[in-house]
């Protein structure tokens, strides 16, 4: 058996690396730094972000991959993703809870719960389509930059390139795929995030 080539393997290697709850533990913590001043906030943002955006998160799909109810960790059938992001939006409420009750920043809280609805929405498309979660998930981050640091986070295009490209070499996903799961990430979470934080500036959150 011949090796994979080069390209492939790359695009293998993006495509591991970059998984949605990778971008979790980044943007959290950056949002953590930059928006939460005492010691223990920071620590909690980030202890949630790591615990119920990223460990439970891999740590499900490893046990649904092992129970044989996904393919493979890519959840690459269309028809076996509604159980495990049913299951990941459980997750994220929790952790949605716990950042309520200590009344964490606003932006930090619109952009967590966005999680929970980017998921809906994604199960909702899926009965129909199989739009690119990783790219989606990609371009949601790159949504609350552009609400933090505006034009200075442009860079964070690249990271999406990459991923698109990684999904489509992989034949994963087709890039009308890919660059709808792109725009709905980002779309929908810049303009989420917009609305909620100021909802939550009118219900005097701060």
């Amino acid at each position: 058996m011949t090796d994979k080539p080069f390209s492939y393997r790359t695009a293998r290697f993006i495509s591991t690396l970059f998984v949605p709850p990778s971008f979790t533990i980044i943007i959290f913590t950056w949002l953590a730094l930059r928006l939460e001043y005492e010691l223990w906030q920071r620590i909690l943002v980030i202890g949630v972000a790591l615990t119920f955006g990223f460990a439970f998160q891999i740590l499900m799909f490893f046990h649904f991959k092992n129970k044989g109810m996904i393919a493979d960790m890519d959840a690459s059938v269309k028809e076996e993703r509604t159980v495990p992001f049913f299951v990941a939006i459980l997750i994220y409420a929790m952790g949605l809870l716990v950042l309520l009750l200590t009344k964490m920043d606003p932006v930090i809280i619109s952009f967590w719960f966005c999680y929970i609805s980017n998921t809906l929405i994604v199960i909702w498309i899926n009965k129909y389509w199989k739009i690119s979660a990783h790219a989606l998930g990609a371009s949601g981050p790159f949504g609350v930059l552009v609400y933090m640091a505006g034009t200075g986070s442009l860079l964070f295009l690249v990271v999406i390139v990459l991923i698109g490209w990684a999904r489509i070499k992989l034949k994963m996903h087709t890039f009308a795929q890919v660059a709808a799961g792109t725009i709905a990430g980002f779309a929908l979470t810049y303009f989420q995030i917009i609305f909620i934080v100021k909802m939550l500036k009118e219900q005097g959150w701060f």
